[in-house]
């Protein structure tokens, strides 16, 4: 995945990601096959690898060279696609997800990997890294392919919660900037509110009165406010954040997974027709492989909980090798950006201009 920018001047130290083994529906040896690909490409790169040790140590042994960049931690337990995130609370210590977020609470890793449930990896998040000061609900952020320069948009919350007030969404907003500007290297990212509509009468009270909180945080939070946008928009130019709540945002991005492959699917088909449209696909070649490459979910694999005392990449479920390899590229450079640190920042500093505006109008009133 070539979705974040090189960090200029980065430094040489050894950067350790936590990864779970044991989430995925493909099972350890893609996840080990995924981590390889990346410790190939990028030599400073180290893993803790949680899941039982004996079976990953004869999976990493197959991979020539990890077994010296790879430490296993023996977590015996599992947690399921089919587990609810409220058992997984109660009962999930002892499970490689468990002690995967556990690494990075210790601070033995910078960012935790997991193909796992969706739901119970946010529920351990939430319980082993707390979340930020100042954050109510943490919040799912994804890379969407768009028409911008810098070829994706940030987009959050996309299922983290489905509730989302107006105090949820301006949260959403300066995480999502703090994400765009580390992770897309934009400066002053421009910042949208999914609606119905762009007129500003339009939507329910909350995204109106989001919308208002947003604009008025636009100075301090170093970002452009542009206003309402539409799901059209999403992979668009308009803007570069996406901000929306956690119900609306899961089903676009379903919607989007499955989009791409219905055009991926008619393409095949619509080449396969006759023998000419056989040979026009050969003509055709280089650029329908271009265009694979683009829109290929397992690139853009990985999305990122924002708003934890410590960064969570989560990757599909189903996710090949390539896709683990994208994830773990994904956390690579949030690691190396120390973007966990400067979203604190962000986050607090939010919070105390908040604290500072809601005093100045106590004082104000008569």
């Amino acid at each position: 995945m070539a979705s974040l920018k090189e960090t200029p001047g980065a430094g040489t130290s050894r950067i350790v990601i936590s990864v779970d083994a044991m989430g995925g529906d493909r099972g350890p040896a893609t996840v080990v096959a995924g981590i390889w690909y990346s410790a190939r490409k990028n030599p400073e790169l180290d893993f803790i690898l949680h899941g039982p040790q004996d079976e990953l140590e004869k999976l990493v042994s197959r991979r020539k060279g990890l077994s010296d960049r790879c430490t296993i931690r023996d977590a015996q337990g599992v947690v399921t696609m089919n587990d609810k995130p409220s058992q997984v609370m109660r009962h999930g210590k002892g499970t490689s997800m468990w002690s995967a977020l556990e690494s990075v609470r210790e601070g033995e890793a910078t960012v935790a990997v997991s193909c796992g449930n969706t739901g119970a990896l946010m529920a351990l998040s939430m319980i082993r890294l707390r979340r930020l000061p100042g954050v109510n609900r943490p919040a799912i952020a994804i890379l969407w392919p768009s028409r911008n320069p810098q070829g994706f948009n940030v987009m959050l919350d996309v299922g983290a919660d489905i509730k989302a007030d107006a105090q949820d969404l301006l949260q959403y907003a300066l995480m999502g900037a703090a994400y765009a500007r580390n992770g897309l290297a934009l400066e002053r990212p421009r910042v949208g509110l999914l609606n119905v509509g762009t007129e500003e009468h339009k939507g329910r009270a909350e995204l109106k009165e989001a919308h208002d909180l947003i604009a008025s945080r636009e100075v301090a939070g170093k970002y452009q406010f542009v206003g309402f946008v539409e799901g059209g928009d999403i992979p668009g130019d308009t803007c570069d954040v996406i901000v929306t709540d956690g119900f609306t945002g899961n089903v676009a991005l379903k919607t989007g997974e499955g989009t791409a492959k219905l055009i991926g699917d008619l393409l095949r088909e619509a080449f396969a027709y006759s023998p000419l449209s056989r040979i026009a696909s050969l003509l055709a070649l280089t650029s329908l492989s271009r265009l694979k490459k683009r829109i290929d979910p397992r690139r853009v694999n990985g999305g990122v909980f924002l708003g934890l005392n410590g960064t969570v990449v989560k990757s599909h479920g189903s996710a090949d090798a390539t896709g683990v390899s994208a994830a773990v590229k994904l956390a690579f450079e949030l690691a190396r950006s120390g973007f966990g640190d400067r979203l604190a920042a962000r986050v607090a500093s939010a919070a105390e201009g908040a604290q500072d505006g809601a005093a100045q109008k106590d004082l104000n009133q008569p």
